[in-house]
């Protein structure tokens, strides 16, 4: 390359390296040198020999069930895959529902120790500021799963929640047959962002194309089996006409396990998240199908757009596409 721009070997390192000393002229030179020959550069190589390494955390909820877990040994796996490219990744754990102690953990962040944050929590006013005061201080924050739409950072890893909610609809449709009936509708928390969109989604499918469903206002079980019990006892007191069951949230087990106390026939049931629990269940016919996203490959993008930001390149965003799955038995 410095014989196609016609300069030293000094001169090309300042360049591709942005340092100081070399005329604007030069640096069109060369740049138009590396256009010409395809060069590409190796910033493997590069950051080995500056021994620049990655700091990336993962921000999870501190409280949760086999799908946190799951995730966690993803996490596990890509610190070890992704050790040769200097990049340490690990799993923190934090009250995620308590938004101040939230920001004045993110608050506490800088970019010297710390390169990159893909964050799982619900939307608030207190994270969505302390993630843009993480930017501004240069360090780099992945949205992860769970979305915060009024943040700075535009990176979201996760499926579109509108369409998962969306084809929710369509399984809970289809499955029913055109009978007539009542659908609850579970999440943790309406607060989820992911929850609001799924809902829309569900809501304009099911009012649009099966006119013999009737879908519930959503209730929210907080994680709570004994708060669960006692919503479902109210609900199924009062609609005895229930048909179906659909779980917003990733977390199934405890709805699925109250809800045969209370429901007086079967049910269609769909779920999200691909769990221990929801594959035996699926094998044992307790759920008719499960809408999932690839949990290691939600791990893996998060930390490659982390480290394209980080070296100042653009994410391959073919790549990082997360594709809604849906499972039955026969597919597991």
């Amino acid at each position: 390359m410095a014989v196609e721009a016609g300069v030293s070997l000094a001169t090309i390192d300042r360049v591709l390296n942005g340092r100081s000393g070399v005329k604007p002229r030069t640096v069109i030179k060369v740049n138009e040198a590396i256009e010409r020959i395809g060069f590409v550069r190796n910033l493997a190589a590069v950051n080995l020999a500056r021994k620049k390494s990655y700091q990336f955390r993962f921000l999870l909820p501190d409280h949760g069930d086999q799908f946190l877990d799951v995730l966690v040994g993803h996490i596990e796996e890509a610190r070890k895959a992704f050790a040769d490219e200097m990049a340490d990744v690990a799993a923190i754990r934090l009250p995620v529902e308590d938004p101040y102690k939230l920001a004045a953990y993110l608050g506490a962040l800088d970019a010297e120790t710390t390169q990159g944050i893909a964050i799982m929590a619900p939307e608030t006013p207190q994270v969505r500021d302390a993630i843009n005061r993480l930017l501004e201080r240069g360090v780099e924050v992945v949205q992860f799963i769970a979305g915060q739409p009024k943040a700075g950072s535009n990176d979201f890893v996760g499926i579109n929640n509108h369409a998962a909610g969306a084809t929710a609809a369509q399984l809970i449709g289809r499955f029913s047959a055109g009978q007539k009936g009542k659908i609850l509708v579970v999440s943790e928390t309406m607060q989820a962002h992911d929850s609001i969109e799924r809902r829309l989604g569900f809501d304009e499918v099911i009012n649009r194309e099966y006119p013999a469903l009737q879908t519930l206002p959503s209730v929210e079980t907080r994680g709570d089996t004994l708060r669960t019990a006692r919503i479902f006892e109210n609900v199924f007191a009062n609609h005895p006409d229930i048909s179906c069951l659909y779980v917003m949230s990733a977390e199934a087990r405890g709805p699925i396990g109250e809800i045969s106390r209370f429901a007086t026939r079967p049910l269609v049931k769909i779920v999200h998240e691909r769990t221990p629990f929801t594959e035996a269940a699926l094998r044992k016919g307790e759920i008719d199908a499960v809408i999932a996203q690839n949990s290691g490959h939600l791990v893996r993008s998060a930390i490659r757009i982390l480290k394209a930001r980080n070296d100042q390149r653009i994410p391959l965003a073919s790549q990082e596409k997360i594709r809604i799955e849906i499972l039955l038995k026969e597919n597991l």
